[in-house]
Formats: C-alpha cells, sequence, structure tokens
C-alpha cells in the first residue's frame, strides 16, 4: 500500500477507493420527501365514514357518536333525530349495516353503534325530550297511506319541512309491522308508543281504521297536493299443500297479528314453521313463548342460504327452536306432517330426492315471504307494477302518475325498519321539492374512508361493551331480552368510535411539523396550513389517524 499526506502534514495508510456516500445531492434533480420546490402539498379532507355509508336511514353516526364523546346526550339526540326519528326503536330492531361495515371490525370488534343509539333514544322517552314544530307553513297538504316505519318517517320529516300532514291506516293503532309483526320481547309497545307520540305532538293527523280503496278520490276529497303511498306487506303468500285439516294451518302475518293485539291462539305442544325468513323465527319464537314444547322450523334449503339473519336463527335456537334443514312439506294430515329430503345439485339450488319422512305438528305455521296489498292502486290510470309492488322512480319515488310517491314495502326494497325510514325521509325531501317545482337533485358523497387508510397508532385496544340479557330460562315470555347500556357505558362504546376519515383535533399534525406549518384556529375550529413554511414533507399526512390529511400534487 502506498502512503498519501494527511491535510495537518502527517501521513496515513492508502485506503481502497470507495463510493462517497456524503457527496451533496442535485437539490435541483432529485425527488426526495422535501426539495428546493415543493412539488406536493398537504390538505385536511372529511371523508365518508363506512358506518354513514352502509346505514339505510341514511344516519350520520359518525357526528352523534362524536357527541356522546363530547357528553352532550340531547345534542347527539338531537343529530340522530334529523335523519331518524326513531332512535329507541332502531337500537332495538335494526339489523346494524353499519355495524357490518365499521373499520374497528379488523381491530377488536365493531363499534356497539344500535347500543349507543338505543341509550339516546331511551333517555330521550325518560326526559320527555320533544321535537320542535316548524315556525314555518307551507300551506300544502300532504296524505300518506300506512303508519308504518316509512310513513311515520316521511310524517315527520314533512312536518319538519313545514307541510300539513295526514296519515290514513287501516289498523286500530298505527307503527304498521313494527306494532302487529315484531314480537313486544323485541320492541316493547310502551317504547314505540312513546316515539310515535312526539310525531302526534308535532301536528301530524293520523286518521286510523280507515282503509284506502280509492286513492284519487281520497286524494281529491282532502285537497292533497301530494300524496306517500307506505302500505306494508301485511299478506301472507300462500302454497298449495294437500291436507285434511286445514284448520291446522296459519299464516305467520296473522299469527303474529293476533299475538301482538293481546291475543293467545291455541297452537298445542308442537309446531312445524315453514319458512326461513325473519318473520319465521319470530314465530317459531312466539310458539315457544305460548307454551309449544316443540318449535321447529322447516326450510327448503341450507343454513347458509337461510335469509333470516345469523342473529335471529342463534337466538331462536338457544330458545329451544329446531331446524330441519333440507327438507319441504309435502303433506300435512292429522297431528303429523309428511316432508321431502331435499338434497343441493351441481348449481347448489335444493332439489326433491323422493325419500320422506314423518314429522310430528299440532300446528303449522307458513312463514313463506309476504306481499303488500297493492291492489287500490290498480284502478289508478298509468300506474305501473312489478308483481306486488309499484314501479318508481329511484332517484324520486315518484310513480308514474304525478304528485304520487311510494316507498319502504311497496317498492322493490329490502323489507326491513331502517330502509323503510330511509325511504320515508328520502320521500319526504323528493315531495318538498316536487311541491316547490325545485328538480330532485343529490348532492356528492365524500370519498369512503377505508380500513387501509387508517394509521392505527393511536387507538389502543378496547374490547366492545356487551349489553345484559335475560337468560334462557326466563325467557319464555314477552319481556324484553336485551337491556341497554348505562350512562358510563354508552360513553366507553362511543369512544371507541375511530372516527374514520374526519379531524378529531388530536394535534398529531400540529406536534409533528418541523417546520411549525400548522396552525390551530382553536377547539371545534381545526387547523390550517400556512404554505409559506410547508416543504410538503408529508410528516403530518402519514402520522394523522384518521385520515383527515391528504397530500395533493403541485403540478
Amino acid at each position: 500500500m502506498g502512503l498519501i499526506l494527511s491535510t495537518n502534514g502527517g501521513c496515513m495508510m492508502d485506503m481502497p477507493t470507495q463510493r462517497d456516500i456524503s457527496h451533496l445531492p442535485d437539490l435541483g434533480a432529485s425527488r426526495g420527501r422535501v426539495g428546493p420546490v415543493r412539488v406536493r402539498m398537504p390538505i385536511y379532507v372529511d371523508l365518508l365514514p363506512p358506518c354513514n355509508q352502509a346505514c339505510p336511514a341514511g344516519e350520520n353516526i359518525q357526528e352523534w357518536l362524536r357527541l356522546v364523546k363530547a357528553s352532550d346526550d340531547r345534542g347527539a339526540w338531537l343529530e340522530l333525530t334529523r335523519n331518524n326519528p326513531f332512535p329507541a326503536i332502531h337500537g332495538r330492531v335494526c339489523y346494524h349495516p353499519c355495524e357490518t361495515s365499521c373499520n374497528r371490525v379488523e381491530l377488536d370488534g365493531a363499534v356497539s353503534i344500535h347500543s349507543v343509539e338505543r341509550y339516546l333514544g331511551d333517555l330521550a322517552i325518560e326526559k320527555q325530550w320533544q321535537f320542535t314544530p316548524p315556525a314555518y307553513s307551507s300551506g300544502r297538504r300532504v296524505l300518506i297511506v300506512g303508519s308504518g316505519p316509512s310513513g311515520l318517517s316521511a310524517a315527520y320529516h314533512l312536518r319538519m319541512l313545514g307541510h300539513e300532514v295526514e296519515v290514513h291506516d287501516a289498523s286500530d293503532l298505527p307503527g304498521g309491522m313494527m306494532r302487529y309483526g315484531i314480537p313486544a320481547y323485541r320492541l316493547p309497545r310502551d317504547v314505540l308508543d312513546a316515539e310515535i307520540a312526539r310525531i302526534r305532538t308535532m301536528g301530524v293527523t293520523f286518521v286510523q281504521n280507515h282503509n284506502v280503496t280509492d286513492l284519487i278520490a281520497e286524494r281529491e276529497a282532502g285537497h292533497f297536493d301530494a300524496v306517500f303511498v307506505a302500505i306494508g306487506a301485511h299478506l301472507s303468500k300462500r302454497v298449495d299443500i294437500p291436507t285434511r285439516d286445514a284448520g291446522r294451518i296459519v299464516d305467520a302475518v296473522s299469527f303474529l297479528r293476533d299475538v301482538a293485539s293481546g291475543e293467545r291462539p291455541l297452537i298445542g305442544r308442537r309446531v312445524a314453521v315453514y319458512g326461513g325468513g325473519n318473520t319465521a323465527m319470530d314465530a317459531a319464537r312466539v310458539a315457544r313463548r305460548l307454551g309449544a314444547e316443540e318449535s321447529i322450523v322447516v326450510y327448503r334449503r341450507t343454513q347458509e342460504q337461510m335469509p333470516a339473519h345469523a342473529e335471529e336463527r342463534e337466538e331462536a335456537v338457544r330458545e329451544g327452536v329446531k331446524m330441519n334443514w333440507l327438507r319441504t312439506i309435502s303433506e300435512i294430515d292429522e297431528g303429523q306432517m309428511q316432508v321431502e329430503i331435499m338434497e343441493l345439485n351441481d348449481e347448489g339450488r335444493a332439489v326433491g330426492t323422493g325419500r320422506y319422512e314423518t314429522l310430528q305438528a299440532d300446528t303449522v305455521i307458513l312463514a313463506l315471504g309476504q306481499e303488500a296489498d297493492s291492489k287500490f292502486l290498480a284502478k289508478i290510470p298509468g300506474m305501473a307494477f312489478d308483481g306486488d309492488v309499484v314501479q318508481v322512480d329511484p332517484t324520486t319515488l315518484m310513480t308514474n302518475v304525478p304528485g304520487i310517491f311510494a316507498g319502504g314495502d311497496a317498492v322493490p326494497s329490502e323489507r326491513t325498519v331502517t330502509v323503510g325510514v330511509g325511504h320515508g325521509k328520502k320521500a319526504a325531501r323528493m315531495i318538498d321539492a316536487y311541491l316547490q317545482g325545485r328538480p330532485a337533485v343529490q348532492a356528492p358523497k365524500h370519498d369512503l374512508a377505508s380500513f387501509d387508510k387508517l394509521n392505527l397508532w393511536y387507538w389502543g385496544d378496547d374490547r366492545r361493551t356487551a349489553q345484559p340479557e335475560l337468560d334462557v330460562e326466563q325467557r319464555l315470555n314477552f319481556d324484553e331480552i336485551v337491556g341497554g347500556l348505562t350512562e358510563g357505558q354508552a360513553y366507553t362504546e362511543a369512544w371507541r368510535c375511530l372516527s374514520c376519515g374526519n379531524c378529531i383535533e388530536c394535534d398529531g399534525c400540529l406536534g409533528s411539523c418541523p417546520e411549525d406549518a400548522v396552525i390551530k384556529l382553536g377547539k371545534g375550529l381545526r387547523y390550517r396550513y400556512d404554505y409559506t413554511k410547508c416543504t410538503g414533507c408529508a410528516t403530518c399526512y402519514e402520522q394523522c389517524p384518521v385520515h383527515a390529511i391528504e397530500m395533493i400534487s403541485e403540478r
């Protein structure tokens, strides 16, 4: 090795040639995190939380959860009821698709949104909170046919918009299938009555025991400017089954309606329910409460193909209901029935095998689906149908007849309380636009705040709060099964919300910015950027736990 002179005049060993890692980069050409010219910049954004996107009633779930976190329960209730006037009802009977979509599912379980909603609803009933009637009167009158969830929702929103609203319904009391289809152990009637009473107090007129047969005449006689048809699916689908004793066969809708009206039909010790939907589960569970020692569900497909919600099926099984999959009833005789054993073909369809077995049954309850009683609408020229339901414009919910709108079970849709409430709200807004001669415009939605966009360093492990339940041994009556959350539990559960896509003012961007380019504007006002200082390094973006910051190109 040779020698080289050091800078101080000494000498050192001649070292092998190495790449100089200390040489300065060409800042004019580099594309690192920062450079002489900023090529990207952060902006604050608001994204659409997946819970909000999934809610058929269109609730701003994330916002009312935020208000619960802030210990503003009344503010949370007011925010919730801007879109859905029935939080105590929905907290009990909604199948909460919001929770299925909740990003927290990926961590330690979805936020129990429905239980916090129920907490707010029950608190409002306890404290007798009321809706404030509108000071403005439009001078317009709207007729609503049907007092189920869709009709009641439309009545509420139309009244809030200043219109005079009258609800005509064939039943003794308002509520539709919420009253006459959902059993009291899931929805206590005092809760239903309390939330309907608020709508009556707002000035909505209810005309019960009134069956509408001529809608055009009804509209003209009442001088109504528009109509919303919100009839429920109260007719059971029938199937021809050979039988020697038709008295032993009842339809599920009539059965549940009779029980809800206070009757206690004699059904014997052994009951078979034919069908696989939620109504079948309700009928089987009610049969157990009426004294049936054996309640069997007979369904022609598999458990995986069953349309009933999994939790409804699981609760039925817990209460002693037995499931007979891949079976179809072929004949009913005195005290027994013959069922054919089915199997799935290569296409996954259930087909008969020609093999039979006999099951004992004192009563057979048919739960094979429901239809809307829409025949009275067929008299109206121009009205178009798809089977038992009315064809409507999917944007406006207006039928082919100007001024007549329809929603809920009366149109093609999923038949649930929450979907009906969402239709009622949408119809009210479309009817309001129609009455004012405004075009129906749907507001654009923000981009979705999906799980992969979140930075989860901010959130710790926090398991879902369980609601109290009656033991199975205590259940075989019509007392409510599931209890509500305490104030502390509701507060804790609300804090599990990840606030996906919307700023929570955690100060993370403020603390992480190396250039002091983030300016805090005060509580509730969030932040802004001083772009004269910002270098576009993206540190704020990379640490934001909720993805309320996005990086955009400046070129």
